[in-house]
């Protein structure tokens, strides 16, 4: 599905932020991306889409390599994104942008199920336009309707839990797990939530740059969340950071 070979991204100084990332991503799975922050998290998934493009290395989608297509012709391959801060789009409604995602009309029953799989009311939100009227909160779940709505081969969301409430956030948890259990495209999610860490298929701990542990969330979870005593399996000099960052991403729950 897809596939990352020795990808580095800098910035102007030439600082590194992501530095020789392998990674591959199997069709129809939950992958969840997590790490501290500043890690390269949200960068891996904008080099994914497109957004950014790396200073070397080659990414490979269903065979096919899409290093130099910029975020336009990704998307008619099947990427979608979902920013962690959702663009605004004066003039659309939501309506509007729901069936602009799909490419097509959509009879009201589908554009309320898109909206309450978000936990948002369908009948207050139609109508709408994407403008200032509309909270930070509303705004992320609009856009990851909206990205729902496209059913594209590979959805990656950047931390989907920013800006939304507990219920809302559990509504979207749900939606993850039906998608997945559906295999209904795959999922890429960037995130330190433990409930989405919970349901994924595999988990990739990204920390400095670099892929730090990467497998089924069998083999990775014990590292982020096992007890103090499982914690101190042999990890060598790597044990310590992930100790760290485990300890950060705790932080970040509370």
């Amino acid at each position: 599905m897809l596939t990352l070979e020795h990808i580095v991204w800098n910035l102007p100084d030439r600082e590194g932020i992501l530095n020789d990332v392998d990674l591959t991503v199997t069709s129809g799975k939950l992958v969840v991306v997590t790490g501290p922050n500043g890690g390269g998290k949200t960068t891996l998934a904008k080099v994914v889409a497109g957004i950014e493009k790396p200073s070397s290395g080659r990414i490979i989608f269903e065979g096919q390599d899409i290093t130099d297509m910029d975020v336009t012709q990704r998307a008619k391959l099947g990427i979608a994104y979902a920013f962690q801060q959702p663009v605004r789009f004066k003039g659309l409604t939501v309506k509007d942008l729901l069936e602009l995602s799909a490419g097509r009309a959509l009879e009201e029953n589908v554009l309320c199920s898109y909206l309450r799989k978000v936990g948002l009311c369908a009948n207050e939100y139609i109508d709408r336009e994407l403008n200032a009227g509309l909270s930070g909160g509303e705004m992320k779940r609009i856009e990851i309707a909206s990205v729902l709505a496209r059913n594209a081969k590979l959805s990656i969301f950047d931390e989907p839990e920013a800006g939304i409430d507990l219920w809302s956030f559990s509504r979207l948890v749900e939606t993850f797990e039906e998608l997945r259990q559906q295999k209904r495209g795959t999922l890429l999610v960037i995130s330190h939530q433990e409930r989405i860490l919970s349901i994924a298929d595999e988990i990739v701990v990204i920390a400095d740059g670099k892929i730090r542990e990467a497998g089924p969330k069998e083999q990775v979870w014990p590292l982020l969340f096992a007890s103090e005593r499982a914690s101190l399996c042999p990890l060598g000099r790597e044990n310590a950071k992930i100790d760290a960052m485990r300890r950060e991403c705790h932080d970040q729950e509370r």
